[in-house]
């Protein structure tokens, strides 16, 4: 995907994740908070033909070869971009567990799944104000970090698994300030195949 940005469609119907997210918040966050991001990145890219050919992934794994006036513009439109255009796939439903490899490098790096989500809850529940947990494999191991804002592992080049949005906008209509909710019922929504799929892929 390049210059003009676009959006996919969510892989599901906006209705896929209740009762844990809400059909009303998936029409707000992707149809119009994912759409704004792609329509800012344009309009930040508008002057700069020589990065049209570019794709999110590209702009930020190259943030040196964006001007510095237009930088702070394409770091956060395009991680926008970015972060959501890959949070979307990574939930389903029913919810899954872990299997096979990816169990077991969970197991190894965190000593169980229950760890995991311990450690991962309190990443979505230790930034402050608005940003993203993620699970990335880094240097070939598993980590948990979180960035905020629409920064992304891709621009420290490390390689996203799993994240959760936690701005208040991707939960705030159904769970008003309790993001711990929100966080407790993402849970029941990762499609752990895949999470599976992107740690294959990360490995080779």
């Amino acid at each position: 995907m390049a210059y003009p940005h676009t959006i996919p469609d969510l892989p599901y119907a906006y209705d896929a994740l209740e009762p844990y997210i809400d059909t009303a918040t998936m029409h707000e966050h992707h149809d119009k908070h994912h759409q704004a991001y792609a329509n800012n990145l344009n309009k930040a890219l508008e002057a700069l033909p020589a990065l049209h050919k570019l794709s999110a992934e590209q702009l930020l794994k190259n943030l040196d070869k964006v001007p510095k006036a237009s930088r702070t513009a394409v770091r956060n439109h395009g991680g926008g971009v970015w972060n959501h255009s890959f949070f979307w796939p990574v939930m389903g439903k029913p919810g899954t567990r872990p299997e096979g490899e990816l169990k077991a490098a969970l197991d190894k790096a965190f000593g169980s799944y229950d760890k995991f989500k311990e450690e991962f809850t309190k990443a979505a529940m230790g930034r402050f104000g608005s940003g993203w947990a993620w699970l990335v494999l880094d240097k070939g191991k598993l980590a948990i970090m979180s960035t905020a804002n629409q920064d992304s592992p891709i621009t420290e080049g490390k390689t996203p698994l799993l994240c959760i949005d936690v701005w208040e906008h991707a939960y705030y209509l159904k769970y008003q300030s309790k993001r711990a909710a929100y966080v407790e019922a993402f849970f029941n929504v990762i499609d752990w195949k895949k999470v599976a799929e992107h740690y294959a892929a990360a490995k080779k």
